[in-house]
């Protein structure tokens, strides 16, 4: 790549400029070959050389019994710091709410961002076809809802909410730092991903993702619709996810060749 010696600020003769700019033009061609290394490290991932096993070996261990539920909820509940319970919808709980509400708004949290990468081997999938569910994983911000929680049928309402996303330890319930739609900033409940536990995909290729989305179905439906119905629910919301929407429709298009 060749560097153009005017223009840029300084005089275009001198011994000072042209080791300035043999120094520039070094500099942009090891721009040039790192992004073509990348280039092929990204290749790489998507190609044969980088396989997932599917279906992985999954072992999520026995499922909480009703104490081991009861005593992580109120393990979590000893953390809360007062005030109105907010609970944080990202995914199935923003079109099919497990708890009773007082309020909704829009809301938004960072440090987290929604991921399809969570096994469900129940219900979007089955053992020997795992489906996946989203989950709060680390990094970036995630949009959604949060409700606050009806104060007198408290307790009934969140070992709901732990029946229905804690019967295997899976997430680690979790006070997230939000801010609502009017401004003002709540602790709201969510649940987030570990990704030591086995149950955790982590951000899969297209190609395997691909292959997830056109076969993996479970108690409650498949993959693909729970996909659909999450997105329909953001966009119907007017905040749609811009990165899930493209990685759906590349998903979409890789079965159509």
């Amino acid at each position: 790549m060749h560097v153009s010696r005017v223009g840029v600020g300084l005089p275009a003769t001198g011994p000072a400029q042209a080791v300035y700019y043999d120094c520039l033009e070094s500099f942009f061609a090891t721009c040039v070959v790192h992004r073509e290394l990348w280039r092929q490290l990204m290749s790489a991932l998507e190609s044969s050389s980088w396989k997932v096993t599917y279906p992985p070996s999954l072992d999520f261990g026995q499922q909480l019994t009703h104490e081991q539920l009861y005593n992580s909820m109120q393990s979590t509940m000893s953390r809360h710091q007062g005030g109105p319970v907010w609970l944080f919808a990202y995914g199935s709980l923003i079109w099919r709410p497990e708890c009773n509400s007082v309020e909704r708004q829009r809301a938004r949290v960072h440090g987290y961002h929604r991921g399809l990468y969570l096994w469900s081997h129940e219900h979007r999938g089955t053992p020997e076809t795992p489906g996946l569910v989203f989950g709060l994983d680390r990094g970036g911000s995630c949009s959604g809802f949060a409700y606050r929680l009806e104060e007198s049928n408290l307790d009934d309402s969140l070992m709901a909410l732990w029946q229905r996303e804690m019967p295997y330890p899976a997430y680690r319930p979790h006070w997230l730092n939000c801010r609502l739609g009017d401004g003002s900033k709540v602790q709201a409940l969510g649940f987030v991903l570990e990704r030591h536990l086995p149950c955790y995909a982590g951000n899969l290729p297209d190609t395997l993702l691909s292959q997830i989305l056109a076969s993996a179905k479970g108690r409650y439906g498949t993959t693909r619709d729970y996909v659909e119905q999450t997105l329909n629910a953001l966009r119907s919301h007017q905040m749609p996810d811009r990165n899930l929407e493209a990685r759906f429709r590349r998903c979409h298009n890789l079965r159509e060749v």
